[in-house]
């Protein structure tokens, strides 16, 4: 019961409306519901933004920009630190909205909630630390002058997967540079993003500096920002199918774009690996978000010496996994977001088993009401199975062998995809040579979370360019001019 009083209150306190320099009504009309993943039931009503409405908002971060990029570097500064004590203030009404629209196990929340409220925090920091140049031409002949200055309007399109962290990591910097920016989260799970654009108000954010417009129609919504020549950066997460599409678009204006696409992180295990470490790692990447992650591991490569060792861990481990409702303080894996989600994870599965893999632990969907899919080691999976190719995105871990080690790192780069890797072994020279073999754009070494603030993020391939977090976060939002003195 207290609970329910607490989730409740939280919902009470989201706006229901588009944020645009505040509350503000969307021009057409018209409201969608945001469900809840356990049980399938409507959170709220929330209002359903159309094409007038992200012009309004694009209007209102033009009317804004310079005078927020003329603001001095040290108050956009205290801005987005007071945003990250606000957050950190209300820790856990942010876990606890997060676990309701998007299902996630309240741990699995409340580390989300630390993670995304870190991007203000170091943001805040790495505001006053815009660097330019100066120096003599070394031919002589003037001064050089190197400026950075904000790109200007942003769109930020989010995912439904971290609905706090993949806003921060992008308003964070975006602000910081001295850029507004629109924000269009995700259909599925908006409640965090419109909570958090209150609290930025209430922590002095100028009107119009940040706006986000939920919308049911993201393509609709979209078209008319990529189309207006004020728009000037485009950044995304999500499916690199998406992404392809939004380069198409963002590509007449010459938009400045960054795309944090797909992923099928390997997860190789070498022969001289600590086989307990490395299971307790695959736990971490895998079931990290529940494995609705792109980060989460897809793929377990697993040298022959210790495959049945390493699987045999794995799934004993897997077994301790407690799935049920988010909300359940004894949850360690709630449910998939969706039901089409859920049916694409049991898709994957039942592909693999019929062509030959072996269930190891879970690879059936439980009876009843809400998106659950349990914990799962498949074994034995031939080549073809197409989870080895497509992104599970859910806890689903396929264990495959091989032998040598050029064969484990050709297996792993053996995608189209290259946003992170993880790589287990004991020998220093092993680890640094095949980290810099993996086509990835990071390498996890020895351990299951790689994710860090102070670290850029992204990846290579068809998972995107770009880089957000670390001191190259901020240089996405930044132009460079050159000024010539005499």
């Amino acid at each position: 019961m207290a609970l329910e009083k607490e989730a409740l209150e939280v919902l009470q306190s989201v706006p229901t409306s588009l944020w645009i320099g505040g509350p503000a009504d969307p021009v057409e009309g018209g409201t969608f519901a945001v469900h809840n993943p356990a049980t399938g039931e409507t959170l709220l009503e929330i209002a359903d933004a159309g094409p007038r409405d992200a012009v309004k908002a694009l209007d209102a971060a033009v009317a804004v920009q310079a005078e927020w990029a003329a603001t001095p570097s040290r108050e956009r500064g205290e801005i987005l630190r007071a945003v990250f004590e606000a957050i950190t203030a209300r820790s856990e009404d942010f876990a606890l909205l997060m676990t309701l629209e998007m299902g996630k196990a309240l741990p699995e929340s409340r580390n989300e909630v630390r993670y995304g409220a870190e991007f203000f925090r170091w943001f805040a920091e790495e505001a006053v630390r815009v660097h330019g140049r100066y120096q003599h031409s070394p031919l002589g002949t003037g001064r050089i002058i190197v400026h950075k200055q904000p790109v200007g309007p942003c769109l930020a399109i989010t995912p439904w997967n971290f609905p706090l962290a993949m806003g921060t990591r992008k308003i964070g910097p975006a602000l910081a540079a001295g850029c507004t920016m629109l924000v269009k989260p995700a259909s599925a799970t908006p409640l965090t993003m419109l909570l958090l654009a209150k609290l930025c108000g209430e922590a002095g954010l100028p009107d119009g500096v940040l706006s986000v417009i939920p919308s049911s129609r993201s393509a609709a919504v979209t078209k008319p920002l990529l189309e207006d020549s004020r728009l000037r950066k485009l950044t995304f997460t999500g499916s690199t199918e998406v992404g392809r599409k939004l380069v198409e678009q963002a590509a007449p204006l010459l938009l400045r774009t960054s795309m944090e696409l797909g992923g099928n992180a390997p997860f190789v295990v070498f022969d001289d690996a600590d086989v307990d470490a490395a299971a307790q790692g695959a736990m971490l990447a895998k079931l990290r978000n529940g494995g609705e992650a792109c980060t989460a591991a897809n793929r377990f490569h697993v040298q022959a010496g210790v495959a049945e060792e390493f699987t045999a861990k794995f799934a004993k481990a897997m077994e301790s996994v407690v799935l049920g409702p988010g909300t359940d303080p004894e949850t360690t894996l709630g449910p998939l977001v969706s039901e089409d989600q859920l049916n694409t994870v049991s898709e994957l599965v039942e592909d693999a088993v019929a062509k030959g893999a072996k269930v190891r632990i879970g690879g059936e969907r439980p009876d009843g009401t809400g998106w659950y899919y349990p914990a799962t080691v498949l074994a034995e999976l031939p080549a073809d199975a197409r989870i080895l190719r497509e992104e599970v995105f859910g806890p689903v871990a396929p264990v495959v062998t091989f032998e040598t080690e050029e064969e484990g790192l050709a297996a792993a780069n053996d995608t189209e995809f290259g946003l992170v890797a993880y790589i287990y072994t004991r020998d220093l020279d092993r680890a640094l040579r095949i980290a810099e073999g993996l086509e990835s754009g990071m390498v996890g070494v020895n351990r299951g979370v790689i994710s860090d603030t102070a670290a850029p993020f992204g990846g290579v391939k068809s998972s995107g360019f770009g880089r957000e977090g670390g001191s190259e976060g901020i240089e996405e939002y930044l132009s460079t001019k050159y000024i010539a003195l005499t």
